[in-house]
């Protein structure tokens, strides 16, 4: 069976929060129960008085909170949580094929972010239903590279913790433990990330979906999916990929238009610094530079501005300038496109 972590043991847990990944149930539930803390900036008298040592200290616990990701309720994960939601409503007294969810687009475009909001939305809202108990509402994988029918399976296997797989238990043996413990546990929203590593124009990539098939047959919950360009990655080739088009919803995600919302996600963000001297509406005032930047990727944006916010710290500068914006480095893919444009 499962090795379930306790809820109320948060010993360690701000040590060192890389421990466990999301991919974890012990990891996923740390995700799925850390609120971002909030972090309000010292008076600016007291902050100027601060000993060596307390700066120190202080300006180490703002560089953690800059460096966690802000999640922002954009367009895009607003309409994932709304989709994968009502997709686990139609599920519910589903008895045949379930329909399922399939999140595509370019890189740095929010796909995980929304993908894992939407899994944790889900799993707060069973919990205040019913608690925890037991149960393990929600699973968050990712499509092992190369992958075949045995990999995936320990990728369950793995995020369930489950103490008696061995190497000499075969693919069978682990698949029907995994589906064993999730009916148990009463798993109802199953999230697939990077599932573009499965290209069904290959054999191993059609044993890997002929799986993932099974998985998605033998179990009464919602698969939700997404990858990089999942559409022209072979995921739809043949047969088998006429079946998953068949049964999922295409969302596709993109970088935002240079509009309204793109300014008001540098606005929302700009609201979460915690700098001493950076005056307010700085970066909104240049959301169009910022937009040849990051070509309106939301992730590229998030570690634009994260990046100088931790630069201004350590700098002392305090402020973000667009001087100082125009020296952090960010993706090569934004970079070169600006070089291009610029």
């Amino acid at each position: 069976m499962v090795v379930s972590p306790s809820g109320n043991d948060r010993s360690g847990a701000d040590k060192d929060e890389r421990v466990e990944p999301p991919t974890t149930l012990t990891g996923w539930r740390r995700f799925v129960e850390k609120d971002p803390h909030p972090f309000d900036l010292l008076p600016r008298p007291r902050w100027e008085s601060m000993s060596d040592e307390e700066r120190t200290d202080y300006d180490e616990a703002r560089i953690d909170y800059h460096s966690e990701l802000q999640v922002v309720r954009t367009s895009t994960v607003k309409e994932v949580a709304h989709q994968g939601r009502l997709l686990t409503l139609l599920n519910r007294r589903e008895h045949g094929a379930r329909r399922g969810l399939i999140i595509s687009g370019d890189r740095t475009t929010g796909k995980t972010t929304a993908l894992r909001q939407l899994g944790r939305l889900h799993e707060l809202r069973v919990r205040q239903r019913s608690g925890e108990g037991q149960r393990i509402p929600v699973v968050y994988v990712t499509a092992p590279p190369k992958g075949s029918p045995r990999k995936l399976a320990l990728e369950f296997a793995r995020f369930l913790n489950i103490p008696t797989i061995t190497p000499r238990h075969n693919t069978a043996d682990i698949t029907h433990s995994v589906c064993q413990v999730l009916t148990e546990a009463r798993t109802d929203l199953v999230l697939v990330d990077e599932i573009h590593l499965m290209n069904l124009g290959t054999i191993a990539g059609e044993e890997l979906s002929d799986h993932l098939k099974y998985f998605t047959e033998h179990l009464p919950a919602t698969f939700i999916y997404a990858g990089i360009d999942v559409e022209h990655s072979g995921l739809f080739t043949g047969i088998r990929g006429g079946q998953i088009a068949g049964r999922c919803t295409l969302l596709h995600t993109g970088p935002f238009p240079l509009g309204r919302e793109w300014e008001g996600l540098v606005a929302t963000m700009e609201g979460t610094l915690r700098l001493h001297r950076h005056a307010p509406n700085t970066l909104t005032k240049l959301h169009k530079y910022l937009y040849q930047r990051t070509g309106g990727m939301i992730g590229s944006l998030s570690h634009l501005v994260r990046a100088a916010a931790i630069s201004a710290i350590l700098d002392g500068s305090e402020s973000i300038t667009r001087r100082q914006l125009h020296a952090i480095h960010v993706d090569h893919a934004s970079e070169s496109a600006y070089r291009t444009s610029a």
